[in-house]
């Protein structure tokens, strides 16, 4: 049996509570952008932004952002689910195994009937690190997944806790509200880099006709550029949100069982530093790494639980 209610945490968690709805979200909205950016290319859409010939119809390139940048950020959500379970190998619970699955799946019902929303899929994936998440694009219609090393290494409270947080994801529409945040990221980083392409293009290389080569790369270039930057506004959303998911799991489970899951990752956390590539979004981060961590310090999180009555 996976779980044992008296098993103490003793591996090191690479995210407070889960990072990954995050960035299986974010991946996702990126390649869907630079694939419709190339279809439109491709399909010589952008004929429209040389309708005044020099000039940029500004107008006109703003309305194609916005298609572009909420349809990648819509379709990402779409796929948010399915997507999650390919790349995590998430096992849907359709019927318990064990009483560990009857249990996660009780503690599921149970926390989604007190938050109001619809019974979410349930699934284990399999991973050592402690962690979870939840996605989908319907708060009525969503999962909620957690890895194995939570279920090994958390005890009952403790799971509860981190389920209630989820739940909370789920009844917040963050999801969505994240979907809708990033579609107008995505229209304005669109918006200003095809202005920075036919800048370079038409006033340093001089192409008096068309769009060049040149204009193509400086576009994507400053996609990349300018979405990296923007993630920092889209990660301040996410700290945010965790505050609140982080009351709502107080509220659930309640607020000594939510303070105990994030003292159960902070120990873990401690005991080993993150890898390399992990390193900017380490929970315990500082300076420019702050502002790219989509969790808060978990002292931060722990001192809100504590204040708040």
């Amino acid at each position: 049996m996976l779980f044992n209610p008296h098993n103490k945490l003793n591996i090191n968690l690479t995210e407070a509570i889960t990072m990954m709805r995050i960035f299986l979200f974010l991946a996702t909205n990126v390649a869907i952008m630079v694939v419709i950016s190339i279809i439109f290319n491709l399909l010589g859409l952008g004929g429209v932004l040389d309708a005044q010939g020099i000039d940029l119809n500004l107008n006109a390139l703003l309305l194609m952002s916005a298609i572009i940048g909420m349809t990648g950020s819509v379709i990402s959500l779409a796929m948010s689910k399915w997507s999650a379970k390919q790349a995590m190998g998430v096992q849907v619970i359709e019927q318990a195994q064990n009483q560990t699955e009857r249990w996660l799946v009780d503690i599921v019902a149970k926390q989604a009937r007190l938050a109001g929303i619809g019974m979410p899929e349930v699934g284990i994936f399999d991973t050592p690190e402690a962690n979870a998440f939840a996605t989908g694009m319907n708060r009525n219609s969503a999962l909620v997944a957690v890895s194995t090393g939570l279920l090994h290494n958390m005890n009952a409270d403790e799971v509860e806790a981190v389920i209630g947080h989820e739940i909370t994801h789920v009844a917040n529409g963050d999801m969505v509200t994240m979907a809708l945040m990033q579609g107008v990221v995505n229209t304005f980083v669109y918006f200003f880099a095809t202005i920075i392409g036919h800048v370079v293009d038409r006033v340093i290389l001089q192409n008096e006709r068309g769009h060049g080569m040149g204009y193509y790369i400086t576009q994507m270039a400053a996609q990349i550029v300018l979405g990296f930057l923007a993630s920092m506004l889209v990660m301040w959303f996410s700290r945010y949100r965790e505050f609140r998911a982080d009351a709502g799991g107080a509220k659930l489970a309640g607020r000594e069982k939510m303070i105990g899951a994030l003292r159960a990752l902070q120990r873990g956390q401690d005991a080993q530093d993150l890898p390399g590539q992990l390193a900017a979004f380490g929970i315990n981060g500082g300076g420019m790494s702050h502002l790219f961590m989509s969790h808060p310090p978990l002292e931060e999180r722990i001192a809100a639980l504590q204040s708040s009555r």
